[in-house]
């Protein structure tokens, strides 16, 4: 079994990637070999064939319509119809099939199939007439009563290259709210590697939710054809993702505007909530047809007292002036436009609802990822800020033992190629008489001087707090006689600190042993142990000096 360490991760996963990205483009490398030549002899590249395929608009037989019972008639303008080509758009209609007629043609399309409609039109059902000149039939469209009576289609009428421009902005907006999810669900999910925190993973899952809530109302779930597994469910599936959805906005909303903070308790409340909410939306696909537009009223019903909460929070947090509340009201206003126009039956959400819903979910997944990239920012300072406590001595600021040792090892294994490192074993002398004396707060002020003296005499990584008093002095690339210039420069620069407000008159002197490193040192105990010897070598001799192995 082939074991890799974190350092050649890396460099497998690219290696595996290439790999994959060859071996997925050898199939189309290996079928250019047999058309290009040919391709640049005519001068052009044909892709497809003949269709034998009939047009995807269908007729509608009298089963069908007799499930179509609203019905609007369009009629002709004064004068009857101009003779020109009139184009008929049905937006929003969540479900069911829609009709539209003039004369003897008569169509039929659903939204939860492209197939169906006519490929001009993708975010609606549409169809083109050319009424004569004079005519004063009307165009007839007729569809099914949705659940919530307040989910009204909308119809256009007008001429088919302005209308049909229309409906692509539609699909642009509706394609680049799921777009935007799906990234945003990649990015989460990214997040979770780097810091396996599991409300990435929640966040993730929210925004699949929302990916599939937003397929199903825009009919883009049936686009280029049916691809979720709704079929006959589809209303249902609508209902039930409609409520999760108001759900996790709303407890969103309550994270974004400090309701935790201001309330500690309901952190716990608020995730009870949560799941009971979403265990009953699922419990709603068991419930029978004619109980669905009470389903379907429950997200609205929840979006409204939800609001009312979340705003009373977010004015809470204002008060008090929390900054977190602050990035709430970003997600705050647009949701309760949402809601108050709702209630007031506003024409602008009439006409674009389902645009509107989904940029309203969609900003809010942009601003809880913005919060969920700070909480990122915040976990790796506090892991860097671990790292430098668990790496770092906290009175001196130097590394500390454990760093050192590994410092030092490392030297000891470029040493074995060049063959020069010394090292100075630093003790302050009368450091237990000094605490005596003076208190511990000025031995504290001593060691902090000495730390200061050393790290600034050679790298500050090369400088190590061993414990208590003691220090280590790592000198790579010097050998013996310049250890012992460069420790006594030190020695008579820590003879120069002065502490005249708390302890006049003290003297700081050291007691210095020095080392080199010996090719055949099997280890660092050994260079450790003769710098460890010299520098007790230097107390015997009466201190203040720096002493050799």
């Amino acid at each position: 079994m082939i074991r890799t360490d974190s350092s050649t991760r890396p460099l497998a996963c690219a290696l595996l990637a290439v790999l994959m990205l060859l071996a997925g483009l050898w199939p189309l490398a290996a079928k250019a070999q047999g058309w290009s030549a040919a391709s640049f002899e005519r001068g052009y590249v044909l892709e497809g064939q003949a269709s034998a395929h009939p047009s995807p608009q269908r007729g509608c037989d009298a089963a069908l319509i007799q499930q179509l019972d609203r019905q609007a008639r369009l009629q002709a303008p004064p004068g009857g119809w101009p003779g020109t080509p009139q184009a008929v758009l049905v937006f929003n209609v969540f479900s069911g099939e829609v009709m539209i007629s003039h004369g003897e043609r008569v169509t039929c399309g659903l939204m939860s199939d492209a197939r169906t409609r006519d490929s001009r039109f993708r975010s609606s059902v549409g169809q083109v007439v050319v009424p004569a000149a004079g005519n004063q039939e009307p165009i007839v469209v007729a569809w099914q009563s949705p659940i919530r009576p307040e989910w009204i289609p909308t119809i256009m009428l007008g001429g088919p290259s302005p209308l049909q421009q229309h409906d692509t902005a539609r699909l642009l907006v509706r394609t680049s709210c799921m777009a935007v999810g799906l990234a945003l669900a990649l990015s989460a999910l990214l997040g979770w590697m780097a810091s396996r925190d599991r409300m990435f993973v929640l966040y993730t899952a929210s925004c699949m939710l929302f990916f599939i809530w937003q397929a199903l109302i825009t009919g883009l779930s049936g686009y280029p054809y049916p691809w979720l597994p709704v079929s006959s469910w589809l209303v249902q599936w609508q209902a039930v993702t409609s409520l999760m959805v108001a759900a996790l906005m709303l407890a969103g909303l309550w994270l974004l505007c400090a309701g935790s903070q201001l309330l500690p308790g309901s952190k716990v409340v608020v995730q009870r909530l949560l799941q009971a909410i979403l265990l009953l939306a699922f419990c709603g696909l068991l419930l029978p047809q004619s109980a669905l537009p009470i389903l379907a009223i429950a997200p609205q019903v929840l979006m409204v007292v939800g609001a009312v909460l979340v705003l009373g929070v977010a004015l809470l947090a204002q008060l008090r002036g929390l900054r977190d509340g602050l990035l709430g009201w970003l997600g705050l206003v647009p949701f309760m436009a949402l809601v108050i126009g709702e209630l007031v039956g506003a024409h602008w959400l009439v006409v674009y609802r389902i645009e509107i819903m989904q940029l309203v979910a969609t900003w809010l997944l942009l601003i809880t990822a913005f919060a969920f990239n700070r909480r990122l920012g915040l976990l790796r300072e506090q892991r860097d800020q671990m790292r430098r406590l668990a790496d770092t001595d906290g009175l001196t600021g130097l590394p500390n033992r454990r760093v050192g040792l590994q410092r030092l090892n490392q030297l000891i294994t470029q040493a074995g190629t060049t063959g020069v490192l010394s090292i100075g074993f630093v003790d302050v002398d009368h450091f237990k008489a000094i605490n005596d004396t003076y208190g511990h707060d000025v031995g504290d002020k001593v060691l902090v001087e000495v730390a200061r003296v050393m790290a600034e005499s050679v790298r500050a990584d090369d400088v190590v707090r061993m414990g208590g008093e003691e220090f280590l002095v790592m000198l790579p690339g010097v050998d013996l006689a310049g250890a012992r210039a460069r420790m006594q420069a030190i020695g008579e620069q820590l003879a120069q600190i002065q502490l005249r407000s708390s302890a006049p008159g003290l003297l700081v002197t050291a007691s210095i042993g020095i080392a080199q490193y010996h090719p055949g040192d099997m280890d660092m105990a050994a260079l450790l142990r003769r710098a460890d010897q010299a520098m007790y070598g230097a107390k015997q001799q009466g201190r203040n000096q720096v002493f050799e192995a």
